[in-house]
């Protein structure tokens, strides 16, 4: 259980906090104890590693299968930003309604929005349904948030705070909340038994934190992600013709940066249905090019390349001795304003 900060707890009894809404900060009275509030706060990013950090330090989550959002409540005024920071409040209206009735006059929470499976397991590729697919216009009913962080509260800033303290009034505020904003549970053990459960369960994988981190944007080592099976995002360079295949897409082209550079990666040729195979082709077929845009030195024909502008969420099981996805599977395609970082190949010593 996250253990309370040292000052006044907030709340005397088992209700979530209430507050009332705030006036904006008045110029003239530069030393009224509250904090501006952001406009937008650059996230805190995991660091992938091959086993979870243990010891009693650490805290573990569910790794959410989504798009990383962040809610802004500002007297009764909610903003809905992604990654990147654009405004998709449009897009999560039930995020939103729930997001006005949280009873606090002004916040910051960091989560991920996801659609969850009849198994109740998050399911990227029905989030993107949801939301119309790539460049879709739909506006996501479905979707809800797991809320993991709190930034801003009721006039102030707690970044500074350390990871407990923020759990703590995240707790509080969304306590017993089961609808479109919920709490992401933590977890208290073994992360070796953590990220096994998780596995087994067919989760994608645990975030490990460290307890006494404040919250620093960038990918610095206080968040860790173990995957049980790989997924990343790579760049969409060609498909190979098929006449038999859904849409005539045998299997779609990857690419991972490397340096200013494409390197071809594999291909991938499972995990469409018919009408994202259909969505592809079309969307493919207008951005055709005559050269390929990476080095390729297979022998496969009916070969169409493409520019290299589509991003794909791949899930795969390792990589070959030679640099290729081993098992690859199309989860769908990422949002440009997603800002998903395209997998980049690190130079060797």
């Amino acid at each position: 259980m996250a253990k309370s900060p040292p000052s006044k707890p907030l709340v005397a009894d088992d209700r979530p906090l209430r507050t009332r809404p705030r006036k904006p900060r008045d110029p003239s009275q530069p030393r009224l104890p509250l904090d501006p509030m952001p406009a937008r706060i650059e996230p805190c990013l995991a660091l992938l590693k091959p086993r979870p950090p243990i010891g009693p330090d650490w805290i573990y989550e569910i790794k959410w299968d989504g798009y990383r959002i962040a809610v802004h409540l500002n007297n009764g005024n909610v903003r809905i930003l992604t990654r990147g920071g654009h405004d998709w409040t449009h897009r999560f209206p039930a995020i939103e309604a729930d997001a006005k009735r949280l009873g606090v006059g002004s916040a910051i929470l960091d989560g991920e929005a996801v659609v969850l499976d009849e198994q109740g397991r998050p399911n990227f590729g029905q989030l993107q349904q949801s939301l119309g697919g790539r460049g879709g216009k739909l506006n996501s009913g479905a979707s809800i948030m797991f809320a993991f962080d709190l930034l801003y509260f009721d006039g102030h800033d707690i970044r500074s705070l350390e990871l407990t303290a923020r759990r703590y009034f995240l707790r509080s505020l969304l306590k017993d909340a089961q609808g479109s904003i919920r709490l992401s549970e933590d977890i208290e053990g073994d992360g070796r038994e953590i990220f096994a459960a998780a596995c087994a369960h067919g989760l994608e994988g645990v975030i490990a934190k460290y307890k006494d981190s404040p919250y620093r944007s960038g990918r610095l080592g206080e968040w860790v992600k173990v995957k049980c099976v790989q997924s990343d995002s790579f760049m969409i360079v060609g498909y190979e013709h098929s006449l038999s295949a859904r849409a005539g897409i045998g299997s779609l082209l990857l690419a991972a940066r490397k340096g200013n550079d494409w390197i071809y990666v594999g291909s991938v040729g499972t995990g469409f249905n018919e009408r994202n195979a259909e969505y592809l082709r079309k969307t493919l077929d207008r951005i055709k090019r005559k050269t390929p845009p990476v080095e390729y030195g297979g022998r496969r024909k009916n070969l169409v390349w493409v520019q290299p502008t589509l991003i794909a969420e791949i899930e795969y099981r390792a990589w070959t001795h030679d640099g290729k996805l081993r098992h690859a599977s199309y989860k769908g395609l990422r949002e440009v304003q997603d800002n998903a970082g395209v997998y980049e190949i690190v130079p060797g010593p």
